[in-house]
């Protein structure tokens, strides 16, 4: 029952994160104890759209980070306590990793023994966070925590029981409802707030429900309608429309791993399967044996897969595509969640997909597995 962190990272790492025109440096200054030696901390943070990555050594606890953002930037630090590196720091069981905004600020974080028990000052952007978070019911990882603490109440044989499991994920779920009812009412009451986008679209997840969302995001700030938070949700709110089932595939342009640009229009006349994954998405991974499966059956039959990569890192997403032998035709612009046919097709979390028919029109969203096999097989079986 236990939820992992790299699934909650993939809700977390589709949060956009508001930019404004002029860029100002910022620092983070933390204290954790005496730790030295072997201990490193990481720090990841998104600035108007552009990923960023640092690291550094710990002596006698102290470390510090500095750079330049252009508005409200969405961090998560880990702490790599035995120098066992990054993976180890944030994803093993005894993680120490926290998740935070912060601005063009002089942060101080101190703690006596990790970042987890670790306390913030100076930090205005940090506090309107926790305000917040407060009044919706807690941010996702509060509300993860929660659920894990509540699965582990129950005895051995309870955490066996599949009835026990069950209503503990039914109470985290109407938890998640909870706080997204709250974000709506958080949004609408607060128009002019970073905070207030930040809620709306969070609420608004991937599919987008149009008749709810549009209205509060058209009476948004303008200013933060024109900015990456707010341009990625209006991204959002046009793909609920653009990718509908029925109407013209969003055209788009990318180049493989080889630098060439290839476009959804070269395709046209072919089944096209758009498949949005990641070399670090551990489902998307598990689905590519069926599809190397469906694409040796029916690629002689007209069917074709366009895979679009949410990789940042070219290494990793070519060492993928080896190790899982993709014999299909790949493509990425390397900018993560910020991928601009992702944005364009307003995709928050892979797997992805949408099928394509041979006028370049969608049919089907979100087919996998057997789905996947028998719409196939509904169409190129014959």
């Amino acid at each position: 029952m236990k939820l992992k962190n790299s699934l909650v990272l993939i809700l977390l790492a589709g949060i956009p994160v508001l930019g404004m025109a002029q860029s100002a440096p910022f620092s983070l200054e933390g204290k954790i104890g005496n730790l030295s030696a072997l201990a490193k901390v990481y720090i990841d943070y998104m600035d108007n759209g552009v990923s960023h990555e640092d690291s550094t050594i710990l002596v006698n606890g102290a470390f510090t980070f500095k750079g330049n953002v252009s508005g409200n930037s969405y961090a998560r630090m880990a702490l790599s306590h035995e120098g066992k590196g990054k993976p180890h720091a944030i994803y093993s069981p005894n993680a120490d990793a926290i998740y935070f905004y912060f601005g063009k600020e002089k942060v101080k974080i101190s703690s006596k023994d990790s970042l987890s028990n670790a306390a913030f000052s100076g930090s205005k952007v940090y506090d309107e966070a926790v305000a917040y978070n407060k009044t919706i019911g807690g941010s996702i990882m509060e509300l993860t925590k929660a659920v894990n603490a509540d699965f582990a109440k129950g005895t051995p044989e309870q955490q066996k029981d599949t009835a026990y499991a069950k209503a503990v994920d039914t109470r985290y779920r109407q938890n998640l409802k909870n706080r997204a009812e709250k974000q709506l009412q958080f949004a609408k009451d607060h128009p002019n707030s970073f905070f207030g986008m930040v809620a709306l679209s969070e609420a608004a997840g991937g599919k987008v429900d149009v008749p709810v969302i549009e209205p509060i995001y058209n009476a948004m700030n303008a200013s933060l309608r024109g900015n990456d938070t707010g341009k990625e949700l209006g991204q959002r709110i046009n793909a609920m429309r653009s990718t509908a089932k029925g109407v013209d595939a969003p055209a788009f342009t990318q180049n493989d791993v080889n630098g060439k640009p290839v476009s959804l229009a070269d395709l046209k006349g072919k089944l096209v399967l758009v498949e949005f994954w990641a070399s670090w998405c551990a489902p998307c991974r598990a689905e590519n044996p069926n599809l190397r499966k469906q694409y040796a059956t029916y690629k002689d039959k007209g069917f074709e897969i366009l895979a679009v990569s949410l990789d940042s890192d070219k290494a990793k997403w070519v060492d993928a595509i080896a190790k899982d032998q993709l014999p299909w035709i790949h493509v990425s612009d390397l900018k993560g969640w910020n991928n601009a046919v992702g944005r364009l097709y307003g995709v928050r979390a892979v797997p992805a997909c949408f099928l394509v028919d041979g006028s370049g029109k969608i049919i089907a969203t979100d087919l996998r597995g057997e789905s996947l096999n028998n719409k196939l097989a509904e169409l190129l079986g014959k």
